[in-house]
């Protein structure tokens, strides 16, 4: 019972301190992650009907589509993305 706590806990700190990692602006991290999660999520419903693999992989490819699809645009900086002042009184 120790062991399998200890592997838990080791589990799930590797997964949180991994996800701290992630750009969520990147289409190929997001794919990525909507994949394994549509995987998991598709072995799991394919395994009520007796084909879980077939459900990993169908599963897996949806939600790395979704997930790519999905992907927000960056939100622009206000102060790094400011655009040269016109020529002027302050201008060049």
């Amino acid at each position: 019972m120790r062991k399998t706590l200890m592997r838990v806990g080791l589990a799930a700190g590797l997964a949180l301190g991994l996800a701290a990692c992630t750009d969520p602006y990147s289409p190929g991290q997001r794919a990525l992650g909507a994949g394994a999660l549509g995987a998991g999520a598709g072995a799991g419903i394919g395994s009520l009907s007796g084909n879980a693999g077939t459900g990993a992989l169908i599963g897996g490819a949806l939600g790395a589509v979704g997930g790519a699809v999905t992907t927000p645009e960056r939100p622009v900086d206000p102060y790094y993305d400011r655009r040269p002042p016109r020529g002027g009184y302050y201008g060049y």
